[in-house]
């Protein structure tokens, strides 16, 4: 259990935040949540230790670990992913150089009978005991289903990670977060550099982590999938709420119409004040009760509301030119750079669709979009239809504004009409509200470099728009606008995006890169998604129990695919006819082929048997983990003791399962 008391923060006149208050339970899963430039950030690095607060106290356990994987870091490129990977496991590798010394001098000694030699076989025990608790043994297998769960292939794992762009080295950063199994996993942005599988693969993992997550992400599906807690930073406060982020936004908005009346009130009494000062001043009979007026004028703490919310603001782009009916048409377009990217492409967008490019990173959807704006050549045919006037808006774009301008005039210079009464409507949606649009490009960060980028194609008359990863530095209120924007264009759009909440009621279709091919699907991002079937057959509490290291058993569904198969080959009706009308040898066979069947079959139905109190006991288990994730229950023994109880029957059951299923290999075999 972490302990937060009365955080404070300054950096300017304005505290960031003050009197924060908050404990991090055991398995809290926390959603850190407030607009950009609250401090969520600044949290998360106080709590691990690598900032301190101007006041206040931050009381961690001395035997907790924490994991904290920030939004930029130094990476080093000396190693090979898998080399990287294993500095997770550095304390065990020293263990492992240990037992190794001691067992080179077990090997050279030959004293055996005397104390010296006993006792070097007692430290050898109790080291080589000990390395095996840790589960050191699994530490190879863990690293490759943490590298691929991440989206790593196994032929990576031996190439130097300076061959690596800086989202793939992240990824290895947060594999080695993982692989330490720390008790409090801090997490900036965690999504940022992961495709959509690799994001679901993630979300799984962190819902059945054994410790405490606190996560800072606009990725709302992601948020909604992983935690059941949100903090909220806002006018300088923290505000707990006890419920996901979807419940969250409900609540914060009842928040703040109360909050809303409040004011108003408090507003009307203050003016009432005021006006009873003004009014009785100067008359001699009223100086007592003027007097009390100031005084009380004087105590009163204004209400503060929370930020204005902007992502109810409508915004539109302007009218453009009627495109050709296909904008773009594409056959047995092929792209290789030394090794092929993508081949046979064969698509067609229609005029108004709107298209997603989804698929792991490095796979050719950037590729293609360049392909398409004629920046890189290509073998095969590609058409960008008549009349089409594309907007585009890349990882780069950032780079091309006009450094010597202020973002305000960044923005002027491309607005026309109507919309330019209000500019500043549309910098506050996009979080340059206030002094912020005063300020020079060339001071601004590269997200907001980004954002600022994203607004200028907002304001010009395209009819074609291509977004790479939009959503990238955008927070939650922003995207809402953004995609808003989108539906309502009358032109046409292709979307690179891992988001699938952006993606969901925005795309109409599709396009899926893998394996050096393009693969059209008809519908919207989850309908992709339920069509790619589960990600993983491992259930939660295997999962669970994998990362944290102990035995590792198989669910029933993974039993399921990784035994032999438990049906045999059904035996032919005319057999026993058969067996019967042949010789004193051939009924002996098919008595021995009878009892085998026998024997075979009472082995299937023990495993499916135990297979069915397997998968009955990790259900009660997660059920009873989410009891006690309640504060309520936290003290309750009866939970804690059938908690104990079920866990231990389950751990016993598996190692049965696994005598029944090797029994059964062999009766198949």
């Amino acid at each position: 259990m972490i302990s937060v008391e009365g955080l404070k923060v300054e950096f300017g006149v304005k505290p960031l935040f003050s009197d924060a208050s908050f404990v991090i339970n055991d398995r809290d899963r926390i959603a850190l949540v407030g607009k950009n430039g609250a401090g969520k950030s600044t949290m998360l690095k106080i709590i691990c230790g690598m900032e301190h607060p101007t006041a206040g106290t931050v009381a961690i356990p001395t035997d907790t670990t924490m994991g904290y994987l920030p939004q930029v870091m130094v990476l080093h490129d000396s190693t090979t992913v898998r080399e990287e990977a294993q500095k997770a496991f550095a304390d065990i590798q020293k263990m492992a150089a240990r037992i190794e010394r001691l067992e080179r001098q077990m090997n050279e000694r030959t004293d055996y009978e005397s104390d010296d030699y006993m006792a070097l076989v007692e430290r050898y025990t109790t080291e080589h005991e000990r390395y095996l608790m840790l589960g050191a043994e699994g530490c190879e297998a863990e690293i490759e289903r943490t590298l691929m769960g991440l989206g790593f292939l196994r032929t990576d794992f031996d190439r130097p990670t300076s061959e690596f762009s800086g989202g793939w080295r992240m990824r290895i950063e947060l594999a080695k977060i993982l692989l330490r199994r720390p008790d409090v996993l801090l997490l900036d942005e965690p999504t940022n550099h992961l495709d959509i599988e690799s994001i679901q693969w993630l979300e799984q993992l962190l819902a059945t982590w054994s410790g405490a997550v606190v996560l800072v992400s606009h990725d709302r599906a992601f948020i909604n999938n992983v935690t059941n807690r949100t903090l909220e930073i806002s006018c300088g406060h923290v505000i707990d709420y006890r419920v996901n982020y979807n419940e969250y936004v409900v609540l914060r908005k009842e928040r703040r119409e109360q909050q809303l009346r409040a004011y108003e009130n408090q507003q009307k009494e203050m003016a009432d004040m005021r006006q009873f000062i003004e009014r009785f001043r100067y008359q001699a009979t009223k100086a007592v009760q003027v007097q009390q007026k100031v005084k009380q004028l004087e105590k009163m703490v204004p209400i503060e509301i929370d930020e204005v919310d902007n992502s109810a603001m409508h915004l539109k782009f302007p009218p453009c030119l009627r495109s050709g009916d296909y904008p773009v048409i594409c056959e047995e377009v092929r792209k290789s750079y030394g090794h092929l990217v993508f081949s046979h492409v064969n698509l067609t967008i229609k005029r108004g669709e709107k298209v997603a490019f989804v698929g792991k990173n490095g796979e050719g959807k950037s590729t293609l979009v360049k392909c398409i704006m004629g920046e890189i050549p290509f073998d095969g045919m590609l058409k960008v239809g008549h009349n089409v006037q594309i907007g585009y808006f890349a990882q780069n774009q950032a780079q091309l504004l006009d450094e010597s301008l202020t973002v305000f005039q960044t923005i002027d210079n491309v607005a026309k009409g109507d919309i330019r009464l209000r500019i500043n409507d549309i910098l506050g949606a996009f979080m340059f509200g206030g002094e912020a649009s005063d300020k020079k490009v060339k001071v601004l960060s590269g997200g907001e470099r980004s954002r600022l980028a994203m607004i200028r194609l907002l304001l010009e008359p395209v009819n074609l728009l291509i977004l790479d990863e939009p959503t990238n530095h955008l927070d939650m209120p922003s995207k809402d606008v953004l995609k808003e924007a989108i539906r309502a264009f009358d032109g046409t759009a292709i979307i690179v995006s891992h988001d699938r909440e952006f993606l969901d009621g925005l795309v109409t279709k599709v396009f899926e890169f893998g394996g050096g091919r393009v693969k059209e699907h008809i519908g919207g991002i989850y309908d992709f998604l339920r069509s790619k079937g589960p990600l993983s057959s491992l259930g939660g509490d295997t999962i669970d129990r994998l990362l944290n290291g102990s035995k590792q058993p198989k669910s029933v569904s993974q039993a399921k695919e990784s035994s032999i198969p438990v049906q045999s080959s059904p035996v032919p009706a005319d057999a026993p006819a058969r067996s019967l009308s042949g010789s004193a040898s051939g009924a002996a066979s098919y008595a021995a082929h009878k009892e085998q069947q026998k024997r075979l079959r009472k082995a299937e139905r023990a495993v499916e048997e135990s297979e069915t109190k397997i998968a009955r006991m990790e259900t009660r288990l997660k059920e009873l983990d989410q009891l006690l994730c309640d504060p309520k229950n936290a003290s309750d023994m009866t939970l804690v003791t059938e908690y104990t109880d079920t866990k231990r029957a389950l751990d016993e059951e598996v190692e049965r399962w696994e005598e029944l299923s090797e029994e059964l290999e062999k009766l198949n075999n």
